[in-house]
């Protein structure tokens, strides 16, 4: 498991622990959002008007709030502006028809985190409150730190950025941190007021309030503000205001300590703060390519050793470095370069995006990464993306087209698009397969397999189909990989394993199941798989065939349980799809196969293509002198079934016998 999942799993984990309101009067409408909304949160509450909510959220603590707006009793608006009065910071998100949209200003005004119009889309919905989850798990999380660093505070002023202003809010004094961080000389600052280096992200009112709380009720304010240095980097602090007054309790001057907590922000969040604050800005994502292979290679000190060197080398591939400075690590291999693009045209007028990446990409391919013993050529996956939308989904988005796609750079601009469609389709497959388990509507279909020299069926292969809505009979091509994505994967292969044994109890034949190197590292699906094969009634009758997979994690594990239903249960182990894919001789001494199964593309082509002819009486011949059984799939005909036959292939699987189907 990677990185990233591990990243993807915590973040579902603790949105799964949030709690949220849902306002919406129009039932329907609610049914449909809060089904969706239960995919990520598990605590959800809703209320049918404004009035209802506001009630609620007063004696109940939620992590986020969802409202329509057009409600009666109370509207969105009215419900959003009286939930700021109790809470500045829980992330509001409105719901909206196209026919509100008078009212967005307005809402923007009252403090919302995002919108979602009707009708409901999924992939807009899961983006937008995703972005509200993100804020709540982050403020949760820069509450614990911030904690933290008050404890620092209070130790020396020496780790602080100081200043002190006249009780106009105008700055008198600022130390040397304070210069540091903002990058202005002293005197640009001594005079002015802290309008300076604000934030144009940070809302008036935020300010206001500030003031009120320090000059009106003259008490400390403490709080995150999210500055802009000189060069126009976003910086966040930690701050504490205090007024000191004299014996009559007037304001003397306000002295504020500050704690740049920037590196408490992720380098995601950086890179995401500092495209917000371009008008027109150009992100560079590079990938490291295979970068997963890399971390299986070597220990995890070298893996991040290689990252490290790479990262702080990466703008000398760059022909024009000069032109850029920031490089944010992203983690997995993964980098980012972001720039307001109007500057950089500005200054480098002849500057040629796509041929200074592709040069950037040939002089990295072309460079070594020297560590110890090791010498690692570094080749980069590139995807970038110019303007002011969506600019990080697009070009992460990229870097995943790109590697499918087998290309070194693509420009990402819109691609968001096409990411929403296929996760909208995603999304539609997972509750498919979802309904289908809940209805038993995933079953097995079975197909036989002949011996080629009498003709008689030796056993049956066991084909996971799922049955939708319609009655329509869907190929697991169409639903097994995005249940890989989630946890109905363990699901399915459980309930092909219950299909394909309650078969054997009504047949004599015996069943050949498929099986991954997923489901053998799987504990309680090993477990399960040894314990039938055990049983008198299926002791050599299965067969396990083996899908090919180039991300074997436990090799161990996958040898101890080809031993054990061998030595237990007298089964059979077959490697499916061999001769093509990931398929190699080097498997054979890992899985010690009873059978090889051909791969399907060798044998639909034998009529006609002599390569695949040869191919396959090369696998005959060698598996005969290792005494393993042969497999054909794909056979369509009698013409290759005896083109097969006189190769000396064992046993055939096709149409040309019989199409998969059900036994009971």
């Amino acid at each position: 498991m990677n990185n990233n999942q591990n990243v993807s799993e915590t973040f579902l984990k603790n949105a799964s622990e949030l709690s949220a309101l849902y306002v919406e009067d129009n039932l329907d409408v609610a049914k449909v959002a809060q089904k969706l909304l239960k995919l990520f949160i598990s605590k959800i509450d809703h209320a049918a008007n404004g009035e209802k909510a506001l009630s609620k959220f007063k004696s109940k603590s939620y992590d986020l709030i969802l409202t329509d707006i057009n409600m009666p009793k109370m509207n969105g608006i009215e419900l959003i502006e009286n939930i700021r009065e109790f809470d500045p910071h829980i992330p509001i998100i409105v719901v909206s028809a196209h026919g509100e949209q008078e009212y967005m200003f307005k809402a923007i005004q009252a403090g919302i985190d995002g919108f979602i119009l009707k009708p409901l889309e999924p992939e807009q919905f899961k983006r937008v409150l995703f972005k509200a989850i993100e804020k709540t798990l982050i403020y949760k999380e820069h509450n614990k730190n911030l904690s933290i660093l008050k404890q620092y505070q209070d130790i020396t002023n020496k780790s602080s950025i100081i200043s002190k202003t006249d009780p106009s809010g105008i700055i008198t004094f600022v130390n040397e941190n304070f210069l540091k961080v903002s990058e202005y000389e002293e005197n640009e600052l001594i005079g002015r007021s802290h309008a300076v280096i604000r934030h144009p992200d940070n809302p008036k009112e935020f300010f206001k309030d500030l003031w009120y709380t320090i000059s009106k009720k003259k008490e400390s304010w403490e709080g995150v503000i999210k500055n802009l240095s000189k060069s126009g980097k976003p910086y966040y602090v930690k701050t504490v205001i205090k007024p000191l007054l004299d014996d009559k309790g007037k304001v003397l001057e306000y002295i504020a300590l500050r704690n740049d907590i920037s590196e408490i922000m992720s380098e995601k969040k950086q890179l995401i703060s500092s495209l917000e604050s371009n008008n027109n800005a150009i992100l560079i994502m590079i990938q490291i390519e295979n970068f997963d292979i890399l971390d299986k290679f070597y220990d995890t000190k070298t893996v991040e050793k290689i990252e490290h060197i790479y990262g702080t080398t990466l703008l000398n591939h760059m022909p024009h470095n000069q032109a850029f400075k920031k490089i944010y690590t992203l983690g997995d291999g993964c980098f980012a370069i972001s720039e307001d693009f109007d500057k950089l045209v500005a200054q480098y007028p002849e500057l040629d995006v796509e041929k200074q990446l592709h040069k950037f990409i040939k002089n990295t391919r072309n460079s070594t990464i020297k560590l110890e013993n090791i010498d690692y050529d570094i080749s980069v996956v590139v995807s970038y993306s110019i303007g002011t939308k969506n600019l990080y989904e697009n070009v992460r988005y990229g870097i995943e087209k790109a590697i499918d796609e087998n290309k070194n750079l693509i420009f990402a601009n819109n691609l968001m698009k096409e990411a929403q469609k296929n996760a909208k389709n995603n999304i539609e497959t997972i509750q498919m397969v979802k309904k289908a388990l809940d209805d038993s509507k995933i079953i097995s279909f079975f197909q036989p397999i002949i011996d080629n020299n009498t003709k008689k069926v030796i056993k049956y292969e066991s084909l996971v189909r799922l049955i939708n809505e319609n009655g329509e009979v869907i190929s697991p091509y169409f639903f097994l990989d995005v249940s890989k994505k989630g946890s109905y994967y363990t699901k399915i292969t459980n309930r092909v394993i219950e299909n394909s044994f309650l078969i054997l109890d009504h047949i004599k034949d015996n069943v050949s199941i498929n099986i991954s190197v997923l489901d053998i590292e799987n504990d309680a699906i090993r477990e399960k798989l040894i314990t039938l094969v055990t049983k008198p009634q299926y002791k050599g009758r299965v067969t396990f065939e083996l899908l090919e997979d180039e991300h074997i994690k436990d090799y161990r594990k996958v040898r101890e349980f080809i031993r054990l239903v061998k030595d237990v249960g007298n089964a059979k182990i077959a490697i499916d799809d061999f001769g093509s894919g990931y398929s190699n001789f080097e498997r054979l001494l890992i899985y010690s196969p009873d059978i090889l199964k051909i791969d399907g593309s060798l044998i639909k082509n034998i009529e006609n293509d002599e390569f695949s002819r040869n191919l396959v009486e090369t696998i005959v011949v060698f598996a005969k002198k290792q005494g393993i059984k042969t497999i054909a799939e794909f056979v369509e005909n009698e013409n290759i079934y005896n083109i097969l036959t006189a190769l000396g292939v064992d046993y055939s699987q096709g149409y040309y016998f019989g199409k998969p189907e059900k036994l009971i």
